[in-house]
């Protein structure tokens, strides 16, 4: 018997560490890649996994002379600001949705629902259209479309997150004299914290990794984020895969650090929402 469960916690161990190795090994290898001149990459050399003459070259250049750190701050500026924006606007909605009572609520979540399910692409034309008269192109102000990616995602996971919490808290608060506003922020999103946390997170980096909003809406160079800036690495005839590997080395450790150190977090908050206590 003990034999028969440590063939099967061996089998298990084997299968999650194929896993494991299959989910690592592109990153692994862009990685490793970034260490490769030209010469390496398109050579004989090309499938080997230690590079024979391993250089920084890569990173120098798009870091001193393609100054990928201004893609990179404007990344973070329009991740952050994307973040605080879909975060205040869940929350007031979440709220609405989770306390007062009115006809047509389940249709309401729905449509909120089906709306992420819309491609990108539908939405960029009469966006793009809208910027252009406001003379919005080129600017921060992309941040507005960017919520359209996550804000339905979080209104749902703050809906969960809020009805756990008793209306007797609530009442509460409203004898002692506090507002509706005073209500949410002192009471109700202090205790639906790994609900909003995990909206944060999820909304930061599907700001952090957007293409085809930004790409549309910001033109010129000085606007772009990292996912564009990395897609004009190239020069008249082919694509520079040594920087362009540098490049995505560079900016994925970021959203990897963040997943790394909060994974509880975020699993806490998907999963917290949905079991009935």
């Amino acid at each position: 018997m003990k034999t028969s469960k440590r063939k099967l916690v061996l089998l298990f161990s084997i299968v999650v560490t194929g896993y494991l190795f299959i989910m690592i090994f592109p990153f692994l290898w862009i990685f490793i890649t970034s260490f490769k001149s030209s010469g390496e990459i398109f050579g004989a050399g090309a499938f080997r996994f230690i590079p024979e003459e391993p250089t920084w070259k890569n990173y120098t250049t798009i870091l001193f002379e393609k100054e990928i750190w201004k893609a990179i701050m404007n990344s973070f500026i329009v991740a952050l600001s994307t973040t605080i924006y879909v975060i205040f606007v869940a929350s007031l909605c979440a709220y609405a949705i989770s306390r007062f009572h009115f006809k047509g609520k389940s249709i309401l979540l729905g449509l909120i629902l089906a709306v992420s399910m819309f491609p990108q692409m539908i939405i960029t034309g009469p966006v793009y259209n809208l910027f252009y008269d406001l003379g919005w192109l080129n600017s921060y102000f992309v941040i507005l479309p960017y919520s359209t990616i996550t804000l339905p995602m979080g209104v749902w996971i703050l809906v969960t997150h809020f009805n756990k919490i008793p209306l007797a808290l609530e009442e509460s608060a409203t004898i002692d004299g506090a507002t509706r506003i005073q209500t949410l922020t002192k009471i109700i999103i202090p205790l639906a914290a790994p609900g909003v946390f995990t909206t944060a997170i999820i909304t930061f980096i599907a700001a952090w990794n957007e293409f085809l909003l930004t790409i549309t809406l910001n033109t010129e160079p000085n606007y772009h984020t990292v996912p564009v800036a990395i897609s004009f690495l190239r020069d008249q005839f082919s694509i520079l895969w040594g920087e362009v590997a540098a490049a995505t080395a560079i900016v994925t450790i970021p959203t990897l650090i963040i997943v790394l150190l909060f994974q509880r977090q975020i699993v806490s908050g998907l999963t917290s929402g949905g079991v009935k206590e």
